[in-house]
């Protein structure tokens, strides 16, 4: 070994293996060869042993830098967090402010004429019952008296979710009110609320009215119980559509499903258009065999003025509720009389055509009104019945005497198909 040292060394001692005693007393040492001195290279240059700095040694940042060791570690990340959230939260004020108040004040001009700018115009609400004595009726009907007394006559009847005006204060349980169409009397004071919300049009999307005897309102849109039955000629407001029915807003803010069927849609301030007089008649006809009531309006209790009154509405002409008023809509239709019997010339009387007659017996002259038909074919009326129980059908022929006494004909409806 001694002898190919020389050899690489060329006879002279390496300086990388200088010896050092071998300490034999030190079983740990045994073939472990120490360098005695360090040898300086040119690479550790920048290092002073004199000073004892050893390259690779771990420098003291707080006599270096004046940091403490939290501080040297830390402070540029606390800086670097800081920074973001401040950035995030300057572009979360700027996208707040933009989606409500920029933009809201911004695209209603710019599209300001067409139908995208529709989408950002508020809607007016025009409140039809402002006035504090405005109420609702909450029941399907309730009959308006002439004095404050159940047992007093019946003028008429008043419709759930219609409004009325409330004109006196309380007597006996009822209060006296003025319907839309200027009938007043007294009705059940437990039968009205003050919310009007329900008959305000334009806080709704639609306005139904009922043209079926009658319709139910149910709490769900399937399967689900019966909340109130409202009859012909009902208006509600609804807010959804969905198909095959509609949610309708009901007295006193709740709310309820109804069938479309049997139901007429328009616009919350729309009104029914006008159709020819064989819907008029189809209208009416429901009511063949329906109970007899004075002056009643559905198919618990109709009289042929109710009748006339329900279907009309529903059939886009507006009627007043009593006999006597009924008698002035319209066009008057004068009578023809055949030319060799003498006797009047049923087809002067028309589909549709509501016949008003005197009582029986009475001067030719009187013009009170006792009863009134609505022709339905020719020859057949929708009448009282004989005996005053039920709504019929009746047919007379050219030489009856109730001929004599009619008081006027009134056309209301056009016979065009």
């Amino acid at each position: 070994m001694k002898k190919r040292d020389k050899e690489i060394t060329g006879g002279k001692s390496s300086p990388f293996t200088e010896k050092k005693p071998f300490d034999s007393g030190r079983k740990d040492d045994l073939g472990v060869r120490f360098i005695e001195r360090q040898v300086r290279l040119p690479f550790l240059a920048d290092s002073d042993p004199s000073t004892g700095e050893e390259y690779g040694s771990t420098e003291d940042m707080w006599e270096s830098w004046g940091l403490t060791d939290n501080e040297s570690s830390l402070r540029r990340r606390k800086r670097r967090t800081l920074m973001t959230l401040a950035v995030a939260v300057t572009v979360f004020i700027i996208l707040f402010a933009g989606i409500f108040f920029i933009l809201p004040n911004v695209l209603p001009g710019l599209f300001r004429g067409t139908n995208i700018g529709e989408l950002f115009e508020e809607p007016v609400i025009n409140y039809e019952f402002k006035d504090p004595s405005y109420r609702v009726i909450t029941k399907s009907s309730v009959n308006i008296m002439k004095d404050a007394d159940i047992t007093s006559q019946r003028i008429s009847e008043v419709l759930y979710n219609e409004p009325v005006k409330v004109t006196g204060s309380e007597v006996n349980g009822f209060i006296k009110i003025e319907t839309s169409d200027g009938i007043q009397g007294y009705i059940k004071a437990d039968s009205v609320i003050a919310d009007m919300s329900s008959v305000e049009p334009d806080l709704h999307e639609y306005k139904l009215v009922v043209s079926d005897l009658s319709k139910n309102i149910m709490t769900h849109a399937s399967n689900g119980t019966l909340m109130c039955k409202v009859m012909m000629n009902t208006v509600l407001y609804a807010d959804v559509k969905r198909e095959g029915v509609y949610r309708v807003y009901l007295p006193g803010g709740d709310t309820g499903w109804i069938g479309s069927s049997g139901v007429i849609e328009t616009d919350p301030r729309g009104e029914v258009g006008k159709v020819p007089s064989r819907y008029f008649v189809g209208s009416l006809l429901l009511f063949v065999n329906a109970t007899y009531l004075e002056n009643g309006l559905t198919m618990n209790g109709i009289s042929v003025n109710g009748a006339v009154y329900v279907a009309s509405e529903i059939n886009g002409v507006k009627m007043p509720r009593t006999m006597e008023d009924q008698a002035a809509v319209g066009e008057e239709v004068a009578i023809e009389y055949d030319a060799v019997s003498g006797n009047i010339d049923l087809d002067c009387i028309r589909k549709g055509d509501i016949v008003f007659f005197r009582a029986p017996n009475s001067p030719e002259g009187n013009r009170t009104i006792d009863s009134m038909g609505v022709c339905t074919d020719k020859g057949s009326f929708l009448m009282i019945s004989t005996a005053q129980t039920t709504v019929r059908l009746r047919t007379f022929e050219a030489d009856n005497e109730i001929f004599d006494q009619i008081i006027t004909i009134r056309r209301i409806f056009d016979t065009e198909d």
